[in-house]
């Protein structure tokens, strides 16, 4: 019975997410994105570092089939979410020379691959850090206001949608795996803390720069990505609970962030987007979703690649992506972005409307 319950449990979830309407009616102008890989369309190729991915395989399952920088073999998060939203289908990078303003009015990412909350993990890479992302909107909202004109650009900017997607590269990137770095200068439970900290100074400028609309998103389960499975050896490569509880802890800080901000700011409208628990449903329910393979990704081995070790001709690396939750050991594939995207704005960002 309670197998049957569970079986019922799951195909009730991807029903709803099956049945969510295309598009829901808009009532967002634009959406302006802020974070790391998870949401960076491309940025991070108009800046020297290595953390790239416009190479193939990157990018397959894109239209045209070719790589632009997303980290996945085709759309991101974020794109889905513009697309559901009634705006256009992919959101572009600022850095792209190839777009101009009349294409960031209705949507626009900052986004920057490897990059967190802590200065500390941007200098990791050499990426954009997340201060210089705001610097970057501070700019646009210059452009946008000459495009569209004062009052319509910051009515623009009133009423678009801003997405804030970062924080696992600050854990995952940095403070476990850079010893005697911020490991040795906070407890795990005090860096939390120092970035939540940092996420409020970010949300109270975008609310000072006239951003009403804002979603705080939330870690996944990061212990669950294959990179973090596969040198789980002592734990039969499954996922690290100490890593999933570090993401519990943190988005629990973040959702009282926002209960606290939006008690404090007038008229702001901030949202809690938490990725943890439909990601974590997908990877311990994969064939409920239509997936085969959750503990590797599809590049390569699957077990450590991503980025440049995706080679273009690894004999590994999968023919259909569809049937894999995570594209290269750190990013999810297309199918899974969507299912995610979803659910996130059936669930939360609905409420912005």
């Amino acid at each position: 019975m309670k197998r049957m319950a569970k079986k019922y449990s799951s195909w009730l979830l991807l029903t709803q997410l099956v049945v969510l309407v295309t598009t829901i009616e808009a009532k967002v102008p634009a959406i302006i994105v802020f974070g790391d890989s998870s949401v960076d369309a491309g940025n991070n190729d108009y800046i020297p570092t290595v953390a790239r991915s416009n190479f193939e395989p990157y990018g397959r399952d894109f239209q045209g089939g070719r790589p632009t920088g997303r980290f996945s073999n085709g759309r991101i998060t974020s794109d889905f979410i513009s697309e559901i939203m009634g705006l256009k289908p992919t959101i572009p990078p600022y850095l792209d020379p190839s777009y101009n303003i009349s294409d960031f009015a209705v949507g626009v990412t900052f986004a920057s691959a490897a990059t967190g909350y802590d200065n500390a993990t941007s200098d990791v890479l050499s990426v954009i850090p997340f201060w210089q992302q705001l610097e970057f909107y501070k700019n646009y909202q210059k452009r946008l206001k000459a495009y569209l004109g004062e009052a319509k650009g910051e009515e623009t900017i009133s009423e678009a949608l801003h997405l804030i997607s970062i924080g696992t590269n600050d854990f995952l990137e940095n403070y476990y795996a850079i010893p005697g770095g911020r490991s040795a200068q906070y407890s795990i439970r005090q860096y939390e803390d120092f970035l939540a900290g940092i996420a409020e100074i970010f949300v109270r400028k975008l609310y000072a720069l006239g951003a009403r609309k804002i979603s705080l998103g939330g870690l996944p389960p990061m212990g669950c990505m294959p990179l973090e499975r596969s040198t789980n050896i002592m734990g039969g490569n499954e996922c690290v609970e100490r890593y999933n509880n570090v993401a519990l802890e943190f988005n629990g800080k973040l959702n009282s962030l926002a209960t606290k901000l939006n008690k404090e700011l007038p008229g702001i409208k901030l949202v809690f987007s938490n990725p943890y628990y439909i990601f974590l449903h997908i990877i311990k329910n994969p064939s409920s979703y239509g997936f085969q393979v959750t503990s590797v990704a599809c590049c390569a081995t699957g077990m450590f690649e991503m980025g440049y070790a995706c080679a273009r001709n690894s004999p590994f690396t999968c023919t259909n992506a569809d049937e894999y939750v995570f594209w290269d050991s750190f990013h999810p594939t297309q199918k899974t972005n969507q299912i995610i995207a979803n659910y996130v704005v059936r669930r939360t960002l609905s409420k912005l409307n």
